[in-house]
């Protein structure tokens, strides 16, 4: 049964040409002596060169990688050598530059090992759409969409219908045609993996019938195989996607729809192909068939042709008249784009070049007024209004294009071709489409800074809320604190009120008393003697009090001496001291210890005697650390020394007295110390004595020094020196006591 298919909706029928290319078999082309591969051959984002300039690389090596998703590798179509890496001239219809990897050929064709595989329905469906991905494949038909990524169907939209797109509508272009006739069996093969990959209820290949030798082989192929030929009357542009899929099924793609929104998928005849070489044979895209025609070629015909190949290097192997070409149009005569450089490379979409002359395809007639005929709507496949876009777009009023759908359009040029007043429609849609395409782009980058700012703003006012809430937190605790220590601040205020009360009557008692009279120097003086000579005298009596015997005789002067000094002090005391109506001066008979009181009035300061005390006994240990040192040194001034400790000795003893004296004084006197006091007291000590008690003094110290360094053999002096210290010592104390036991007036006297 002929399977059933539906008119297309608008559609022309241009001149075919393409008797000119089909007349011999397909031609492998040369090598050339370098290729220049793009790394944008594809829909999406360029690929990332992975090789250095001065890498050697084999045919068929991955020279540049998937960069994304929607993106495709590169691989070396040649054997060589790189020799640059950067912006080259590429196929577009401005000229434009786009990065690119040069290879220098050293025309040996190396391969890199292929991994086949026969049995590819072993393989999972991740592991065939990687072996698809990183063998480059992309649409061949013209649009360039990776392979891989369009196979990668989504489970919500179910492949139910795989149509292989063999139509090849366009005039001159004959590259389907050739492979569908001389190449079927790959074709099917890759159909197949197909199959296996999406797995639809149905298949069909579409074939236009201008094609009656590639519908032979590819039933012939196809045989006994799920797959269905399907042939339908020939109309341009029955190849696009949405037009063959209205032909074959009866079904419309939404506007802004994908054909798999609706379960269908497209491929095109060379995809397959190409998935046959990849799968099975392990070759990844380097090669494609190409179309070259035209009438300044003298062998027009298809080539397999390597990526990279210079556009003037394969127009050479056609034989190409440069004096007769008009114009070189790289894709077919209704949708391609004219070149302006024949340097350019064979890239992965290209299926077509025109080497056309003047008078084959003639420069376009001047553009005049639209004369509202309609044609250009009769001719859209889409059912668009042409006229209307067209002058949407003069206007730059893109709100309105889109709302009549621009996007819509297929740019098959089948309006223009018909427009009797030569208007370039497509060129306008396609400027239109650019700066659509633009503002979207702009409006994004837009949105998403406003999202940003948006953002931003929120955590400011986040930031800006949490301070102030945590500002009156702080407000709060700080306005409780104070109210706490305000209320302890009351509680304790009657505590301080008499703490300060207490304060201030200790300082009103530590303040002098402004009503006692005050001290003249020779008063000062006074007391500070008599409170010497009182404490000497205390001390004297304690030792009395404390042998708990009779005072010997030299006891009993020392007493008598102090007494009477004591008396002497008192009087001459009383006597500086002026009398008034409020003080009586104290009688000069009365004893220091017959009443305290006033012995405490009138007595030496305890702190001025403790401090002369201590500076005492501090000369003394000075004074002997440095005879100790002199001794050890064996110095000449021991001598000096040892009379300084002397009279150091002699002032401690004196400041103890004197302390002592002071003490005794400030204490009721008991009854024994009483009586002391009556005793007949001793005039001081004269000169004479306190200089034969530092002559024993330093005999002493003398006699110390000899017997320390007699303790070491090394040091000891002779026995005689010894002998003679101790005889020195012996005199002085003699002498001191002789003079000790002389009457107490011949004392006086001396």
């Amino acid at each position: 049964m002929t399977r059933k298919t539906w008119p297309l909706t608008g559609g022309i029928h241009p001149p075919e040409n393409k008797h000119q290319s089909t007349q011999l078999p397909i031609k492998i082309a040369a090598l050339p002596d370098k290729v220049v591969l793009p790394l944008s051959q594809h829909i999406g984002a360029p690929a990332e060169p992975i090789v250095a300039v001065g890498d050697y690389v084999l045919t068929g090596q991955c020279i540049a990688r998937a960069n994304g998703f929607v993106s495709a590798p590169v691989h070396a179509s040649v054997s060589g050598t790189v020799t640059n890496i950067g912006p080259m001239a590429v196929p577009h219809a401005s000229g434009m530059f786009e990065p690119c990897i040069e290879i220098q050929s050293d025309g040996l064709d190396q391969w890199v090992a292929l991994k086949t595989n026969e049995d590819y329905a072993s393989l999972s469906t991740e592991a065939l759409l990687e072996t698809i991905q990183q063998a480059g494949i992309t649409g061949l038909g013209g649009a360039g969409f990776p392979t891989a990524v369009k196979l990668a169907a989504r489970a919500e939209s179910a492949i139910k219908t795989l149509i292989i797109n063999g139509t090849e509508c366009e005039p001159y272009i004959t590259a389907d045609d050739m492979l569908m006739r001389e190449r079927a069996d790959q074709i099917i093969s890759g159909i197949q993996i197909l199959q296996h990959l999406v797995k639809p209820t149905e298949c069909l290949l579409g074939v236009e019938d201008n094609k009656p030798e590639a519908i032979v082989a590819l039933k012939k192929a196809a045989k006994n195989t799920t797959i269905e030929i399907v042939v339908f009357p020939t109309k341009y542009p029955s190849g696009g996607e949405k037009q063959l899929i209205q032909i074959l099924t009866g079904k419309e793609v939404p506007s802004g729809s994908l054909p798999a929104d609706i379960g269908i998928l497209c491929q095109n005849v060379g995809t397959a192909a190409a998935i046959h070489d990849a799968v099975i044979l392990g070759k990844p895209l380097i090669s494609r068939i190409t179309t070259v025609t035209g009438e300044a070629l003298q062998q027009p015909g298809n080539f397999e042709v390597r990526l990279g190949t210079p556009v003037d290097f394969l127009l050479e192997q056609a034989s190409l008249h440069s004096e007769h070409l008009g114009r070189l149009v790289m894709g077919g005569p209704m949708m391609g784009f004219t070149l302006q450089s024949l340097a350019v490379p064979i890239i992965k979409t290209t299926n077509c070049l025109i080497a056309a002359t003047q008078t084959e395809l003639p420069p376009a007639s001047p553009a005049q007024s639209c004369i509202r005929c309609g044609h250009c709507a009769e001719a859209c496949p889409v059912s668009l209004l042409p006229q209307q876009l067209f002058w949407f777009a003069q206007g730059k009023e893109y709100a309105q294009l889109q709302h009549h759908n621009l996007f819509d359009c297929i740019e098959c040029g089948a309006c223009a071709y018909v427009c009797p007043s030569h208007i370039p429609l497509v060129q306008y849609y396609r400027g239109a489409k650019g700066i659509i395409r633009q503002q979207e782009l702009m409006q994004q980058k837009a949105a998403q800074s406003k999202q940003r700012f948006e953002a931003r703003q929120d955590r400011l006012a986040k930031e800006t809320a949490a301070k102030e809430a945590k500002r009156k937190a702080n407000a709060e605790k700080a306005a409780r604190l104070k109210a706490a220590a305000a209320e302890k601040a009351a509680s304790d205020q009657q505590p301080k009120q008499e703490i300060q009360a207490a304060l201030e009557r200790a300082k009103a008692k530590k303040a002098p008393n402004k009503s006692k009279p005050q001290l003249t120097a020779e008063q000062k003086e006074l007391k500070i003697q008599l409170a010497m000579v009182s404490a000497q005298l205390k001390k004297l009596q304690r030792n009395i009090e404390q042998s708990e015997s009779t005072p010997d005789v030299k006891q009993q002067e020392d007493l008598d001496r102090l007494q009477q000094q004591q008396q002497s002090l008192e009087t001459a005391l009383a006597a500086a001291t002026p009398n008034d109506s409020n003080q009586a001066a104290p009688p000069v008979e009365k004893a220091t210890t017959s009443n305290s009181k006033e012995n405490a009035s009138s007595g030496p300061d305890l702190k001025v005697l403790q401090i002369k005390l201590a500076q005492a006994k501090a000369a003394l240990k000075k004074a002997e650390r440095a005879y100790a040192a002199a001794a050890e040194n064996n110095a000449a001034d021991q001598d000096a020394l040892q009379a300084t400790i002397a009279g150091k000795q002699v002032a401690l003893a004196e400041a103890e007295q004197a302390l002592a004296k002071a003490k005794t004084s400030t204490e009721a006197p008991s009854p024994s110390k009483e009586a002391a006091s009556k005793k007949p007291k001793k005039p001081p000590l004269d000169e004479k004595t306190k200089t034969l008690k530092i002559q024993v003094a330093m005999a002493k110290a003398q006699l110390r020094k000899l017997n320390k360094l007699a303790e070491h053999a090394d040091t000891a002096p002779p026995k005689e020196e010894i002998e003679a210290s101790e005889k020195a010592l012996s005199e002085a104390e003699s002498a001191l006591a002789e003079h000790q036991q002389q009457p107490s007036s011949s004392l006086a006297d001396a």
